[in-house]
């Protein structure tokens, strides 16, 4: 499979307390899928517009595997890279690593943890609950 899905950001953080760039960001993106039994392997890239003073266009790429263990539970790795997004700054390469974890069909757990193997960050982790709806 393959989509494109442009995307806009809208700025809701103050730019002067480091929450967001203060500017409106457009994204348009080209992403591909592949499923083979209880894996699917999906990822791709796109490029950011990103206006405003000190900022720049930039790149963003991904890539990631997971595989269904059981209906309850799914794993997978991604790897990441992003060109600088700032005059002067830096490029950024990293990876995670994921759960979700299904309760049932519309309630979901998902978890990542990683790190920068380049860039300003050296670790990070999320956690998140996912309501889903359809047929």
């Amino acid at each position: 499979m393959a989509g494109v899905f442009p995307l806009i950001e809208v700025p809701t953080g103050d730019k002067s307390r480091g929450l967001g760039n203060g500017t409106a960001q457009l994204f348009l993106p080209l992403w591909l899928q592949k499923s083979l039994g209880p894996w699917t392997t999906y990822g791709g890239g796109g490029y950011w517009i990103n206006p405003g003073q000190g900022n720049r266009d930039y790149w963003s790429f991904g890539w990631e595997a997971q595989r269904d263990i059981s209906e309850q539970l799914t794993i997978g790795v991604e790897i990441f890279h992003k060109t600088p997004a700032e005059e002067g700054g830096d490029s950024e390469t990293g990876f995670n690593v994921g759960a979700i974890i299904n309760f049932n069909q519309t309630h979901h757990l998902l978890l990542s943890t990683g790190r920068d193997l380049s860039g300003p960050n050296l670790a990070s982790f999320y956690i998140s609950y996912q309501l889903t709806f359809g047929p």
